[in-house]
């Protein structure tokens, strides 16, 4: 049967938004439909069976939260020192934040990986991509730090993004900010003069 893309994609979409709003329990193909306002029976012509679901919600939530190449420019641009590491990792904690369901979803889609392999499969691919991607282009712009600071930084502005989605009153912006930059200045080496 041929299906049409886009009304797929809206499909998934529609998932991310149930599982951020009602959590895994909450995911089946009539809440999908709903929230895609398509007529009941139409998620179960697209998508062999929840874990297909699932699978793919996961792919796609990855696929949002990714800068367009003008942002990834602009992170690019601008000197190589801690301050503007600093900006870069407020910047993307901000991103991400600002997609609040895709990463409420992804949070639900972790739990549910740990049961479900094909979708730990699919989530580890992407986290794995992820981390490497970041450090790559981190070393690549000549960003002081290693690897290793890499990996904490992306670790650490992870957790504040689930602090600041679900408890935004722990942490609240203007300290959020403040604990990024001294994050930063611990974990990478002073600028040469």
């Amino acid at each position: 049967m041929r299906q049409n893309l886009a009304r797929r994609a809206a499909l998934v979409d529609a998932a991310i938004e149930v599982l951020a709003r009602d959590g895994a329990r909450g995911l089946t193909f009539r809440a999908v439909d709903a929230a895609a306002d398509v007529p009941k029976g139409t998620a179960s012509n697209y998508f062999s069976n929840r874990d297909d679901l699932l699978t793919q919600a996961g792919g796609r939530i990855y696929e949002r939260m990714r800068p367009d190449e003008a942002t990834m420019e602009a992170m690019q641009a601008g000197p190589a020192t801690r301050a503007r590491t600093a900006v870069l990792v407020r910047e993307v904690v901000e991103r991400v934040s600002a997609f609040r369901t895709g990463y409420l979803a992804l949070l639900e889609l972790r739990l549910e990986a740990t049961r479900r392999p094909e979708l730990r499969a699919v989530l580890t691919a992407r986290v794995k991509g992820d981390v490497e991607e970041n450090v790559h282009h981190h070393l690549a712009s000549g960003l002081p730090g290693d690897a290793d600071a890499v990996k904490m930084i992306y670790l650490a502005a992870n957790w504040l993004v689930v602090e600041r989605l679900t408890l935004p009153d722990v942490f609240p912006e203007k300290e959020a900010g403040d604990l990024i930059t001294a994050l930063v200045e611990r974990l990478l080496p002073a600028d040469e003069e």
